[in-house]
């Protein structure tokens, strides 16, 4: 605990450092974000607006393992388009097989988040990078170790003058990789096309059974997983365990009121993204369904939301039929999140 606070400081401080920092005028083309029917326009910082090149940059570096000390992990490497840029691991395995300390969640849709990682400590994604590429289990470098690397090659040094007028350095590698991430825009889902396209026969009628019962009173799903991107951005304890070893949201407050807390997620591709949960404890989307129909362990910061839910087994098959509905099959497939 005393070593993550320690390093939590440091990030905060390193944050307000950053507050007064103004970059030139950028000649570069504005890049376009293409959000789907229902989606507002995300709120894009004015220190990182998003261009071409500064996207191109993210991308490349999001993909490249110079960011971990052997050169073997990339962001892509616990981060797999194919999953929603998340995982099929529980654990994802960093340099040298090191195990981190959560499951690596999906990418899709963090345009829209406002506080970052599953206990809320990063303030906000620009500077996120930071946790992965410093944390001993997942990349183990020091920012500006990293950027020296990449001050050494020429192709490098272009690309980082040409999207923010400056050398690579923790400010620029950081922003450029989150303005990469903005653009992981995720809305074009079967659900969506039924929802917000008219398109009545994009869902089954076992879906709509599951997505009427999902935004019933009786599953209280929607009260957390609520509005476009299915989730409040709240924290909850829902039952999982009686006793944490992660502590959650208490991590970053040192509130036993936080103990279990995490980030309630958005659901979208939810079943690509298996194993679930913060630990990757548990397989599959029935799992989950029948946690949240037994109404969890009874941990004192659960939730009163998540409680016995009396589901029949064609209602709880119903549900997971819905869940998989919300699964955008040109999310995985886009090109324009491909390495080059």
């Amino acid at each position: 605990m005393r070593r993550f606070l320690w390093f939590f400081l440091g990030l905060l401080a390193f944050v307000s450092c950053q507050k007064e920092e103004v970059l030139p005028v950028q000649t570069d083309t504005p890049y376009q974000l293409q959000l789907p029917p229902g989606f507002p326009e995300p709120d894009i910082p004015i220190d990182n607006q998003l261009t071409e090149k500064r996207v191109a940059l993210g991308k490349r570096l999001f993909y490249d393992p110079v960011l971990s000390v052997d050169s073997t992990i990339s962001c892509a490497s616990c981060h797999k388009q194919s999953l929603a840029f998340a995982d099929n691991t529980a654990i994802s395995p960093g340099v040298e097989g090191r195990l981190g300390l959560r499951n690596s969640p999906s990418l899709a849709n963090l345009a829209y988040v406002s506080i970052f990682n599953k206990d809320g400590g990063v303030p906000r994604l620009d500077i996120q990078a930071l946790v992965p590429i410093e944390d001993h289990n997942e990349m183990d470098l020091h920012p500006l170790i990293a950027a020296d690397r990449l001050n050494a090659r020429e192709d490098y040094k272009v690309q980082f003058e040409a999207a923010y007028n400056r050398p690579a350095d923790p400010f620029s590698v950081t922003r450029a990789l989150g303005a990469f991430m903005r653009t992981l825009i995720s809305g074009e889902s079967y659900y969506d096309q039924y929802r917000y396209q008219g398109k009545k026969d994009a869902l089954t009628p076992q879906q709509v059974r599951g997505m009427q019962l999902f935004f019933s009173e009786k599953t209280n799903c929607s009260n957390c997983h609520s509005g476009f991107a299915l989730t409040d951005d709240s924290f909850k304890n829902n039952g999982l365990y009686l006793n944490y070893a992660d502590a959650g949201r208490a991590r970053v407050t040192a509130d036993s009121a936080d103990i279990g807390l995490f980030r309630v997620p958005g659901l979208r591709n939810v079943a690509l993204t298996a194993p679930y949960m913060h630990d990757g404890s548990i397989k599959t989307l029935a799992e989950v369904v029948n946690h949240y129909n037994n109404g969890g362990r009874g941990h004192f910061n659960q939730s009163p939301l998540v409680q016995p839910l009396g589901l029949s087994e064609i209602e709880m098959q119903d549900l997971i039929s819905f869940l998989e509905s919300l699964t955008d099959p040109t999310f995985i497939s886009n090109p324009a999140f491909k390495p080059e």
